[in-house]
């Protein structure tokens, strides 16, 4: 399954992370509410594992507001807060299961798992993406442009993926590093800068228009957009 995670405890985030990939699922995660919430709305996620207590939007509006909006990904609760009230009103903001920390991490999976068997049409995941004339097929592991195939190394593959699905979206430099480097603080290295230079180079260059942009001051977006 691809799972959203919203966790604003890094190391909370990267026990939790670490066994849902080990246990075969996509996990992309949001250190906010508001960076959910913007994730949750622009994704195709088969479920939300979202933390209660999140700065800048608290989990119980971030799921509301999916609700509201007609989103039915199945999610849970996770929170170190453990009473009947503090569960209840997780459900009746649109949570499937509540979980309370600290957690065993074989029940997660196994919560998580459930949810996506219960879910009545489950989201399929997208294998394939494509911008203008650039496509990336996430089954093969190829790339081409204009039919050309282009070879990327793993970590410039699982970059321009990132990006394919959050196309025509923003996408921050604290986003690359947790989603495609696994990283929960900042190196202080260009290690981004230096694979972006490499992406660009092999799926912009010697073509008419550019789809690899970098918004100053932002981040970075993959469109076919002038």
């Amino acid at each position: 399954m691809r799972i959203l995670l919203v966790e604003d405890d890094a190391e909370a985030a990267a026990y939790a992370a670490k066994g849902l990939r080990e246990a075969g699922h996509v996990v992309e995660h949001a250190l906010d509410g508001e960076t959910g919430s913007n994730m949750a709305s622009s994704g195709d996620y088969d479920a939300y594992v979202i933390d209660r207590m999140l700065p800048k939007m608290d989990g119980l509006t971030l799921l509301s507001r999916q609700r509201e909006d007609g989103d039915e990904t199945p999610a849970l609760f996770l929170s170190a807060l453990g009473e009947v009230d503090d569960r209840v009103s997780g459900l009746k903001a649109g949570g499937d299961d509540y979980l309370v920390k600290p957690y065993a991490l074989q029940e997660l999976l196994a919560r998580v798992e459930a949810m996506g068997r219960r879910r009545a049409a489950p989201a399929s995941v997208n294998t394939r993406f494509q911008v203008a004339d650039l496509e990336l097929d996430v089954i093969t592991r190829t790339v081409r442009r204009a039919s050309k195939k282009i070879d990327l190394q793993p970590r410039e593959f699982r970059l321009l993926e990132y990006l394919m699905r959050h196309a025509g979206q923003v996408v921050t430099r604290t986003m690359l590093l947790e989603n495609v480097w696994e990283y929960h603080f900042d190196p202080q290295t260009n290690v981004i800068d230096v694979h972006i230079s490499r992406l660009r180079s092999k799926i912009d260059k010697g073509f008419e228009k550019p789809l690899l942009k970098t918004v100053r001051g932002a981040g970075y977006t993959i469109s076919d957009e002038d």
